[in-house]
């Protein structure tokens, strides 16, 4: 399925997400990939257009499995990662469409090493 950024965004209800600074990947639930904001597409320029290829064939299967795991029961799924001597905060979650789950999306951001965490009542 051939997508371009204009009909995903435009479909997608997310035109916001295009100059985020933070990278953004949407995908479907057999994880082919319909969306990926300008970040994504330069964080992952180095394995060229990946619009319309399978996000399973970038993982491992250890990740693969999770993401099908949290794709199967709904849940979300976020951890930090050492890049590229950068840290990353990612965010993985299901978007659903009419109720039921369509596929995935995965936010990517920089972060500092040391963050201010704040309880709030």
């Amino acid at each position: 399925m051939s997508h371009s950024y204009d009909s995903v965004l435009k479909e997608a209800g997310i035109p916001w997400a295009e100059e985020m600074n933070c990278a953004v990947t949407v995908c479907e639930t057999d994880g082919i990939i319909l969306y990926m904001n300008s970040k994504a597409r330069e964080t992952f320029a180095a394995h060229g257009d990946l619009i319309g290829k399978n996000l399973f064939d970038c993982h491992s299967p250890e990740s693969a499995a999770k993401i099908r795991h949290m794709l199967a029961s709904g849940e979300s799924n976020s951890y930090t990662i050492s890049k590229q001597g950068m840290r990353k905060m990612i965010y993985q979650t299901p978007w659903r469409k009419d109720g039921s789950i369509a596929g995935m999306v995965e936010i990517s951001m920089v972060i500092p090493e040391e963050m201010p965490h704040y309880v709030r009542s």
